[in-house]
């Protein structure tokens, strides 16, 4: 069977990758309301400039966002010490 949409196709990896990004809701804001307080996600890269770009980006303003509107999720750089054998 063939794939219908092949560029969302999951990378096979030789082991885990290393720089992470966090994310968490701040307290009190209307989104961990409805998430929960102890809500998390992490999203997984494998250089570090792969994940800044990405931070970076998660980060800014939507350019489609009204002038009221920011990011309210808190951004965390995060590191494997060491990586996991595959």
């Amino acid at each position: 069977m063939e794939m219908s949409q092949p560029n969302n196709a999951t990378r096979t990896r030789s082991s885990e990758p290393r720089f992470g990004i966090r994310v968490t809701a701040p307290a009190g804001e209307f989104f961990s309301l409805l998430v929960g307080s102890d809500w998390q996600t992490q999203h997984w890269f494998e250089t570090r400039e792969e994940r800044d770009r990405a931070m970076a980006d998660m980060g800014a303003r939507h350019r489609y966002s009204r002038d009221s509107d920011t990011p309210t999720v808190r951004l965390e750089p995060i590191e494997r010490l060491s990586r996991r054998p595959a």
